[in-house]
């Protein structure tokens, strides 16, 4: 009898242990990918009449885009959050087209991008236990609007704080002054003479496996790096503009700003 209590007592124990040694890997597996992190100002639109995509992805708002730089992140919401215009925001949570990427595609985009296994990663990993009809909906949204639009970022939003403007710390007139500067147009051929650094040779994107080259404008800021993007083109929305380089442009020997081109080609995917 006491020989049974014992074996008993034993296998309870051996039972609780891998019990317990099963349930501590699986409490780590939902934070094996921390959130990305995204801050600046907001821009808020309101349309007249909004698609059923748009209206998904605002969860019944206005459009909200976060401005990092040169680089416009369109919000995905799951709930609707109060934004302000021209506020800065910190953001938390998963930059779609990043994942979708380092996940990869076994047939190298020859059967479309994105993959729909790969958006439903997304969803979960942003917003994991939702009810399975919900997730489904959210899929078939992000997949259409990376379709459509597949060099834009979509950003599916986790937490989003409202952050005081690094240019509320700037010198008063500051910003006006760079507005104020003289823009001058300079030929694309001319203006390669003056560049300093920039990869003007890009791996081809998943959704454009075939490659091909982009003439993209930009204008160049009196610090010789590109203020802003000035063009339609998804492949020129894929380029790393922040690695770009050139000469500080003067005329006179006073500062200006450069309207101009930069040419980007993108090598096929072998």
């Amino acid at each position: 009898m006491n020989r049974n209590v014992c074996t008993f007592c034993l296998l309870t124990l051996v039972i609780a242990g891998l019990i317990g040694c099963s349930s501590e890997p699986a409490k780590e597996s939902k934070n094996t990918r921390p959130l990305d992190k995204i801050q600046g100002k907001a821009q808020v639109q309101t349309l007249v009449q909004p698609s059923a995509a748009d209206t998904a992805l605002n969860a019944g708002g206005p459009s909200v885009y976060i401005w990092e730089g040169l680089k416009r992140y369109r919000l995905f919401m799951k709930t609707p959050v109060e934004v302000t215009a021209n506020k800065e925001y910190a953001v938390e949570g998963v930059y779609a087209q990043k994942v979708i990427d380092e996940i990869g595609d076994p047939d190298g985009g020859k059967n479309g991008y994105p993959l729909e296994a790969s958006c439903e990663r997304v969803v979960n990993t942003a917003w994991p236990g939702l009810a399975f009809d919900v997730t489904a909906g959210h899929v078939s949204v992000l997949r259409g609007t990376i379709k459509r639009y597949p060099a834009r970022a979509v950003f599916l939003a986790v937490k989003i704080t409202p952050v005081e403007s690094k240019d509320a710390k700037a010198e008063p007139g500051k910003e006006a002054d760079d507005e104020d500067l003289k823009e001058i147009a300079v030929p694309a051929e001319k203006e390669r003479a003056q560049m300093i650094e920039g990869p003007t040779v890009q791996p081809a994107p998943l959704w454009e496996p075939g490659g091909g080259t982009a003439s993209c404008k930009v204008i160049i800021g009196k610090d010789g790096r590109i203020a802003s993007l000035e063009t339609g083109a998804q492949l020129c929305e894929a380029v790393p503009w922040d690695k770009f380089r050139f000469q500080p442009p003067v005329q006179g020997k006073k500062p200006v700003k450069v309207r101009t081109e930069v040419e980007v080609r993108f090598e096929a995917k072998k």
